[in-house]
């Protein structure tokens, strides 16, 4: 008897296509053999699985892709030449449903959100408070999709790999940038790496701001001299990284701005060895959650309960504000209070507690 064939179209957020891991995860782990699963994703995502085997296929599809191949017609009759028995739709979107329905599948499970109930074979109900629909989990949703076609649930810990070459990349890097590093990020002096990542492509309100970024690298040295601070930025965040690093003025501050490539597999590994992330609700703390990384979040426009999944040594920061959290990506009232007063000392001793708490024990 033929497998079943298992599509899941997957998020085109990093942090959301990050919680949909422990999906993933349960379904390998339930179907084993009996099952062929695929996935949809962006191109670019392809790396952050990278190590994983939870996937038969990967097709890509981006709608807004300049490729033909990976935009909508085409991955819709890639999807018809191989049609799948059921399809999991992760995204909330009318275009991912639109895409499984285009694509033929025989069973299309999603959330009946957004105008998509008709093309849904099994629409599930978002949870709601009366009226309003309430706020859930990317990793909890995903995780709700399996549990729909028979899959038991598993915990929502995220998990990714990285690769021998991801680690080699690294290493490199490390070692030019912070000279006398060793594998694994370990310096001869035992010194811990922190990572600091003030990026997010969702808006300018998660930001914190350079200058605290900068301000929070020296409260860290202060207190640990041998430490190294690595800026982690992505391809649109080059300068704000170079700011970061300009403002600190201190040699143990360094960045990944003057890299010539800034692969997932360099984040991955860059995460993976961090001893503390301090970093903005952003897709690096996902990727970040996957290794069990400390980390500290800065929490400003955006619901906390969209970002929850099974971490350990987490600290959430957030301000108890009227106007937060909105969900906007640009601050409608201009002020961005809620990111704006997260002072670099309540920020500086969350980190200083954690690395108590973990690296120092471990060192």
């Amino acid at each position: 008897m033929a497998p079943i064939h298992i599509l899941v179209i997957l998020p085109r957020w990093v942090g959301d296509f990050v919680m949909a891991t422990p999906m993933l995860r349960a379904l390998q782990n339930h179907f084993g053999s009996k099952a062929r699963i695929s996935g949809v994703c962006k191109p670019l995502f392809a790396d952050l699985l990278e190590g994983t085997s939870w996937l038969d296929k990967i097709v890509f599809y981006d709608r807004r892709s300049r490729d033909p191949a990976n935009r909508f017609t085409a991955v819709a009759r890639k999807l018809r030449d191989d049609r799948a028995d059921i399809a999991l739709i992760v995204p909330n979107s009318l275009s991912t449903a639109a895409l499984a329905f285009a694509g033929g599948a025989k069973r299309r499970v999603g959330y009946s959100r957004h105008w998509r109930r008709l093309l849904l074979t099994d629409p599930l109900a978002p949870p709601r408070q009366g009226f309003r629909i309430e706020p859930a989990s990317p990793a909890g949703q995903a995780m709700d999709l399996a549990a729909h076609i028979g899959v038991p649930r598993m915990p929502l810990t995220l998990e990714l790999a990285t690769t021998s070459a991801d680690e080699r990349l690294t290493d490199g890097i490390l070692g030019r940038l912070f000279p006398g590093s060793m594998t694994d990020g370990q310096c001869v002096s035992g010194s811990p790496l922190i990572v600091l990542n003030d990026n997010g492509a969702y808006g300018p309100a998660k930001a914190w701001g350079h200058l605290k970024c900068a301000q929070l690298a020296r409260f860290t040295l202060d207190r640990f001299p041998t430490a190294r601070v690595l800026v982690h930025c992505g391809p649109g965040d080059r300068d704000e990284a170079r700011s970061v690093v300009a403002f600190a003025n201190h040699p143990a501050v360094q960045s990944l701005a003057d890299e010539p490539e800034l692969p997932f597999g360099l984040s991955k590994a860059v995460l993976r060895r961090a001893a503390v992330l301090v970093t903005s609700d952003s897709g690096p703390r996902h990727i970040a959650a996957a290794f069990q990384t400390p980390t500290v979040v800065l929490l400003g426009p955006i619901d906390p309960r969209l970002s929850r999944s099974d971490q350990r040594h987490l600290v959430e920061m957030r301000l108890d504000l009227s106007c937060s959290p909105c969900g906007k990506r640009i601050c409608p009232l201009k002020h961005r209070d809620c990111m704006r007063l997260q002072t670099v000392e309540d920020v500086g001793k969350a980190v200083v507690q954690l690395l108590e708490h973990t690296w120092l024990q471990n060192a």
